[in-house]
C-alpha cells in the first residue's frame, strides 16, 4: 500500500467544480441569551478551510498529487484567501476564474463544545454569466488533456453544465473523468468513467427506492446502463460502499471506527478513488483504499483531508501515526479548536504498567495527548547499540493501540525541541524523577503560556529493570 500511495506523487489531477471556503468559528457556551431561548456562543478563534471542490483539491494535495483547479471565486476577500491557500499547497490555479457578479461561496459554522450550533451561507447560485462560462470552457479545452484524469465536484451551485463538460471531449484524447454528482439530471454526466453518488442521490437519480443491498444493486445497474458508465460507487454511510465495474460488483463494509463528522467524506472518497485509478490501479483496490480514507476523515471534526500515513495507519487498525510536518499542521488545527494539547516524549521500549499509568495520567490533564517517540537511531545514540529491543514501527503501533494516546510522531533528533516548538503544547509532561528545570523544552513553553507537569512514577517499574531481570533469567 505504501508503494501504491507513493506513486501518487507522479499523478496529475484536474479538479473542476464549485469552490468554497468553510469558515469555522470556535467558541464556548456558558449561558442562554436573555433576548431569546438560544445559547450565547463566545467566539474564541476562527479557522478557514477549503470546502466543496476546493476540499477535493486539498485532499489530492495531501496525497501528494500534482493538482490543478478550475472554478469560480468572487472579487472579494474570501476569493483572495482561497487563492492564497491554493498557492500554499502548490496547486496550479491558472484555471481559477474571478466572477465579479457573485461572491466567493462561504459556509460559516458556529462551533461550541465540539458541536455545530449554527451554519449560515453566503452564496449566489445559478449559471454564471455567458462570458464567465465561456472562459471556463476555453480553459478546459486547452488544458484538460494535459492531466492524467479529471474530477468533477458538482455541488449544484451553477458552474457545472452540459456545455462545460462537453469541453472535456473536444480534444483528440479524453482523460478519464470521475464525478461527484448533484441533483437529479444525471444526463449531463453521461460518458463519465465513474460516478460516486451517495445512497439518497442514487435513489433519486435512478427513481428506485434503496432500502437494502438488492435495491442498491438494482439502482446501480440502472445508472450504469443509462449513463454508459465504466464504474460506479454508491456510498451508503454506515452501510458501506457498493462498487460496480463491468459485470462485477462488491459490497464493502463501512470502515469508520468512530463517526464524528461526515462533512467532506465524499470529497475524500472520490479524491482517493480517482487518483489511484488515474495511476493505473485496479478499480476495486482503489475503492477499498478510498473506503479506508473516508473512514479516517469522518473521525475528524469539520472539513478535513487525509494523508497517506493516515490511510496506512487505518489499514493497520489505527490512524494515529503522523510525520513531524503533519503533526505540526494538526496541532495548529487543534489549537484553533481551543483543544488543550498535552505532549510527552520517550523511547517507550518494552512498554510496561509504569508507562501506561504515566500516559493515562498525562492524557487526563488535557483534551489530546501527543507522544514524541524516539526513532531507533535516536534510541541507539541515547541508550547504546543494543537498544531498542523493539523497533520504532512496532513501538508506535503499541502506543497507538492505547485509548489514552491520540497521536504518535517519530522523531530522529536526540531531543524533541523542534517538535515541541512546532506543536506548541499547552502541557509538557515528564516523570517525577525529573525536575522542571531538567525537562527538555521547559524554557520555551513560556513563549505561548505552556507549562511543565511532573507525573508520579510507579515504583520498581522501568524498561532497564525489565531488561536486567530478563538477562538474569536467561543466564540462570
Amino acid at each position: 500500500m505504501k508503494d501504491v500511495l507513493d506513486q501518487l506523487r507522479k499523478t496529475s489531477v484536474l479538479v473542476i467544480g464549485d469552490l468554497m471556503v468553510d469558515n469555522y468559528q470556535w467558541g464556548k457556551v456558558e449561558r442562554i441569551s436573555p433576548e431569546a431561548p438560544v445559547p450565547v456562543v463566545k467566539i474564541q478563534s476562527e479557522e478557514l478551510r477549503l470546502g466543496g471542490a476546493a476540499n477535493v483539491v486539498s485532499n489530492l494535495a495531501a496525497l501528494g498529487c500534482q493538482v490543478g483547479v478550475c472554478g469560480l471565486i468572487g472579487d472579494d476577500a474570501m476569493g483572495v484567501k482561497i487563492s492564497a491557500m491554493l498557492d500554499g499547497m502548490g496547486v496550479d490555479r491558472t484555471g481559477l476564474i474571478t466572477d465579479p457578479h457573485r461572491p466567493t461561496i462561504e459556509k460559516t459554522r458556529i462551533m461550541a463544545q465540539n458541536q455545530q450550533m449554527l451554519r449560515y451561507d453566503r452564496e449566489q447560485t445559478g449559471p454564471p454569466a455567458d462570458a464567465v462560462a465561456e472562459q471556463a470552457a476555453n480553459y478546459l479545452e486547452r488544458h484538460a488533456q494535459s492531466y492524467d484524469g479529471i474530477i468533477v465536484s458538482d455541488y449544484g451551485k451553477g458552474l457545472i453544465s452540459k456545455e462545460l463538460l462537453g469541453a472535456l471531449n473536444s480534444g483528440k484524447s479524453k482523460p478519464p473523468v470521475f464525478v461527484d454528482p448533484k441533483g437529479m439530471n444525471y444526463g449531463l454526466y453521461r460518458g463519465a468513467a465513474c460516478l460516486t453518488p451517495n445512497e439518497q442521490e442514487a435513489a433519486l437519480a435512478s427513481r428506485i427506492a434503496i432500502s437494502d443491498d438488492a435495491s442498491a444493486l438494482e439502482a446501480g445497474r440502472a445508472l450504469m446502463n443509462e449513463l454508459k458508465l465504466l464504474h460506479l460507487c454508491i456510498t451508503r454511510g454506515a452501510g458501506g460502499v457498493l462498487a460496480m465495474t463491468g459485470g462485477e460488483h462488491r459490497f464493502l463494509p463501512a470502515r469508520a471506527r468512530e463517526v464524528f463528522d461526515v462533512t467532506g467524506a465524499g470529497d475524500t472518497f472520490i479524491s482517493v478513488a480517482a487518483a489511484l485509478s488515474f495511476s493505473g490501479h485496479p478499480f476495486f483496490e482503489c475503492v477499498e483504499m478510498a473506503n479506508l480514507a473516508a473512514g479516517v476523515v469522518v473521525g475528524k471534526l469539520g472539513t478535513a483531508a487525509v494523508t497517506p500515513h493516515e490511510i496506512l495507519g487505518a489499514a493497520e487498525g489505527g490512524a494515529k501515526y503522523y510525520t513531524a510536518l503533519e503533526i505540526v499542521e494538526l496541532a495548529a488545527s487543534l489549537h484553533a479548536q481551543s483543544k488543550r494539547i498535552v505532549f510527552t516524549n520517550g523511547c517507550f521500549d518494552l512498554i510496561h504498567t509504569g508507562h501506561i499509568q504515566y500516559l493515562q495520567a498525562s492524557r487526563a490533564l488535557g483534551d489530546v495527548l501527543i507522544i514524541g517517540l524516539n526513532s531507533d537511531a535516536s534510541v541507539r545514540r541515547l541508550k547504546g547499540p543494543e537498544r531498542p529491543l523493539i523497533g520504532e514501527a512496532d513501538r508506535a503501533h503499541l502506543l497507538g493501540a492505547l485509548s489514552c494516546v491520540d497521536y504518535v510522531v517519530v522523531f530522529d533528533d536526540d531531543d524533541p525541541l523542534e517538535l515541541i516548538r512546532g506543536i506548541r503544547p499547552d502541557l509538557l509532561t515528564k516523570g517525577a524523577d525529573y525536575t522542571v528545570e531538567t525537562v527538555v523544552g521547559h524554557d520555551m513553553l513560556s513563549e505561548w503560556g505552556g507549562e511543565v507537569r511532573l507525573i508520579p512514577l510507579v515504583e520498581d517499574r522501568s524498561t532497564s529493570r525489565l531488561i536486567e531481570k530478563l538477562a538474569k533469567q536467561s543466564r540462570g
